[in-house]
């Protein structure tokens, strides 16, 4: 007889439930012989299975000989059956006295291979489909597979790429799979509107979404590919960018792209809604807590009155409140911002209310997708661990740090019921992306002390063995220069956010009339102090080794080397072995530092040299770059920088030669590196100065005509400089060479942030020099703007 109605709605809804078998459970046929409520069989025979051993089917389904079962027992068994993965059909009839199960056995997957596939490795392919060798084959996991490597493709620019599956019999219950792919044409994305923006020009807001225009580079930066995902990121970089700017009733409309089929490229329209700019209003403090002075945390908060209204404000005062007040004890203790808007002087005025939140604990952080990182370089990211007290802003916080860490493409951090009612299970989940780089390269400079083109390649990994350590190796030079370096970090040593590493290095430089060759070890570590300040400290160990060339003849010897007396003199003192301990401080507010808009970015550092070694001094140095906004229609962008430095023997060491500052083209533009201050009594060497002062003011703006998604922008500038002061002999210098004397320049400039680095050329004039200056109005090389 046919078994219950509910055994073949439950044997269904299981089959239905489980993705490998979809197909065959539309199809399946439960024939069961009626049973009492408390049936009893002698023996269970498994039939029609192959490759499982029958003793497995009988532990799946848990009905014993000798002991009684019911219809549910039957249902049980079916469901867990099927929940295996393994069998595309299962029958239980009841025969006299024996149970038998008939089972029909998914094929097994042999092979999985791919073919018409270039852009997309096989191992990439593979990393993405459910069908797996020596796995169970089904047809709705070939189905599903076949839409994954559609959707991969996608992501890669690929919309119009065609795949098929291919099922190849190999008898004995074995196939091969096989994926065919037309990879068809790469996609473009033509061109990207904004409509309603009239505080930002579309090229600003260009410069703020992640999703670019193509252009002649696309192929290498590959940011002109559309994906509905990217394109949602995008509308929340936007929301960002306007509500830290003021407009606090900014929202995206809409956001899509259309693909004409005739041209495979994308028009990606984004429609937004400014609304007005507001500024802040009152700012207060208000607690409801005895215990908790509200006039004493105002000082923490980072919101004032009269400034332009920004979230990250109020987001940045909501975090430090909330560590004052969790300092005094009060860890369930909430920070609600509260805004008043004025919609007619177009103010807003916020109040920090602080609560005694419900009290909640984190009972386990579970981390999932982390298949490389490991779990504890997640975990040391937040600043709570099981059994503290749950507080989101210090979630959040972690969530950005993880972001920040460049491991993963993806980080989503939920809450989930705890075994109790006061405890909570925060779940991390993370996507993990390459962290890997091979670099190869050539360039050219104009500048420095390894003029001309060079060649370069290094391998790094920023996530060593799933660690989180940063390791590099790289090797490079020119026709005239070579340079090694091996270089490893710890980002958090003795488990501390303290980041620990060293450096090795050799370089050998060949100049006109001598060589120099330098070996050396750092010894570094640096500690944040806060988000923006952070201090490093370093042990530097090093030997320099000079060597004149053998045919550098001097004209007393008959010959015609000109090198001055001063660079022999240090010359032949080399090889010389420094040792010193040197540390800094750096303030960082720059908003972007690939193209930034607004923030500070400023440095001391000192160095003491005297821990052994031949070497004795002690060195000052300090820079700033100041950004600011100029015009936001117009996307200009100002900047003032400037510098200085001191260098100084003690003891019974003279300052060597080489220790002197040398000006280069982050000192002053329009003059040859070393080619200004204090110079040798022949006038055929510039010697270097003690100390050094400069200043520049800078106009950045973008092009006109040229795609923004190129990276290109110009500048106008004007620099000044003064290089001085000396401890060689006065008869190895030109008298009054060393005097203070100011060095002036201005010219245009053009920097493109390229795939190979930033880049800038430089055009400057010299306002104001000296006789004895060496000049040089064209420049190129690496930019280095921090």
């Amino acid at each position: 007889m046919k078994a219950a109605s509910k055994f073949m709605s439950a044997a269904s809804a299981a089959a239905l439930s489980a993705a490998l078998i979809v197909p065959s459970a539309l199809a399946l046929q439960l024939v069961a012989t009626s049973v009492a409520q408390a049936a009893v069989v002698s023996r269970v025979e498994v039939r029609g299975n192959s490759r499982v051993d029958a003793e497995t089917v009988r532990n799946y389904i848990k009905i014993k000989p000798g002991k009684s079962f019911s219809s549910a027992d039957v249902d049980d068994a079916v469901k867990s059956l099927f929940g295996t993965g393994l069998f595309s059909d299962v029958q239980i009839n009841q025969v006299g006295s024996a149970l038998v199960v008939t089972v029909s056995e998914y094929k097994v997957v042999n092979q999985v291979l791919f073919q018409g596939n270039k852009k997309l490795k096989d191992a990439q392919l593979s990393n993405t489909v459910q069908l797996k060798p020596r796995g169970a084959f089904s047809q709705a996991a070939l189905d599903a597979d076949v839409e994954t490597i559609k959707a991969a493709y996608s992501h890669i620019g690929r919309d119009d790429a065609t795949v098929s599956g291919q099922v190849m019999d190999l008898g004995e219950n074995r196939v091969n799979v096989v994926f065919n792919i037309n990879e068809g044409d790469r996609t473009k994305i033509a061109a990207i509107n904004f409509i309603g923006n009239h505080a930002y020009s579309s090229r600003r807001l260009s410069d703020v979404i992640n999703t670019k225009r193509s252009n002649m580079l696309s192929f290498l930066l590959r940011d002109d590919v559309f994906d509905e995902e990217k394109l949602k990121a995008d509308e929340e970089l936007l929301r960002r960018f306007y509500y830290n700017h003021g407009y606090a009733d900014f929202q995206v409309v809409s956001a899509f792209g259309q693909l004409d089929d005739a041209t495979n490229a994308y028009t990606v329209n984004i429609t937004v809604e400014e609304g007005e700019r507001y500024t802040f209003g009152d700012v207060s403090v208000d607690s409801s807590i005895p215990e908790v002075d509200a006039n004493a945390l105002q000082s923490v908060v980072e919101s004032h009155k009269g400034d332009v209204y920004s979230a990250k404000d109020v987001e940045d005062s909501i975090v430090a409140l909330t560590e004052r007040v969790a300092g005094q004890g009060y860890a369930f203790a909430q920070v609600t911002p509260r805004g008043d808007r004025n919609f007619e002087n177009h103010t807003i005025s916020v109040t920090y209310t602080i609560d005694q939140g419900p009290k909640a604990y984190v009972e386990r952080i579970e981390i999932r997708g982390n298949t490389r990182t490991r779990d504890y370089v997640i975990r040391r990211e937040f600043d709570v661990s099981e059994g503290d007290a749950f507080n989101q802003v210090l979630i959040q916080r972690a969530k950005k740090r993880l972001e920040k860490l460049d491991y993963f493409e993806k980080v989503d951090i939920s809450t989930a019921p705890g075994s109790e009612p006061d405890q909570v299970v925060l779940v991390v989940n993370v996507v993990e992306k390459s962290t890997g780089q091979f670099t190869i390269g050539a360039g050219y400079s104009t500048g420095g002390d390894t003029p001309g083109p060079s060649l370069s390649g290094g391998i790094s990994e920023r996530n060593f063995l799933g660690r989180g350590q940063y390791i590099s190796l790289s090797a490079g030079g020119g026709k005239h220069s070579r340079d090694y370096s091996f270089s490893f970090t710890e980002p958090y040593f003795l488990g501390r956010r303290i980041a620990a590493g060293f450096d090795i290095y050799r370089s050998t430089r060949e100049y006109d009339d001598y060589d120099s060759q330098s070996t050396g070890a750092t010894i570094r570590f640096g500690l944040p102090i806060t988000d923006n300040i952070s201090t490093q400290l370093a042990y530097n160990i090093s030997q320099e080794k000079y060597e004149r060339d053998d045919d550098c003849v001097l004209p007393s010897d008959g010959g015609t080397c000109n090198v001055s007396q001063a660079i022999l003199d240090g010359i032949d003192q080399s090889p010389w072995l420094k040792s010193s301990v040197s540390g800094g401080i750096t303030y960082n507010t720059i908003d972007d530092p690939k193209n930034p808009h607004y923030g500070i970015f400023a440095n001391v550092g000192a160095e003491f040299a005297g821990l052994g070694g031949d070497a004795k001094f002690y060195k000052f140095t300090a820079r700033a770059s100041v950004y600011q906004t100029l015009s936001e229609e117009l996307d200009i962008v100002g900047v003032l920088s400037g510098g200085a430095g001191y260098i100084s023997s003690y003891g019974d060491k003279s300052l060597r030669i080489f220790d002197n500052f040398e000006n280069n083209d982050r000192m002053i533009r329009g003059f040859e590196y070393n080619g200004i201050g204090p110079i040798s009594d022949n006038e055929n060497d510039h010697l270097g100065g003690t100390t050094y002062f400069n200043a520049s003011a800078e106009a950045q703006f973008p092009l006109p005509l040229v795609p923004e998604s190129l990276g290109l922008r110009g500048a106008v500038f004007a620099d000044a400089a003064t290089l001085y002061g000396t401890e060689l002999a006065s008869n190895r210098i030109k008298p009054g060479s060393d005097d203070m004397k100011w060095r002036a320049s201005a010219g245009i400039g053009l920097m493109w942030a390229s795939p190979f680095g930033p880049l800038r050329i430089d055009y400057a004039i010299p306002l104001a020099k000296e006789d004895t200056d060496d000049t040089q109005e064209f420049n190129f090389g690496i930019s280095t703007r921090f």
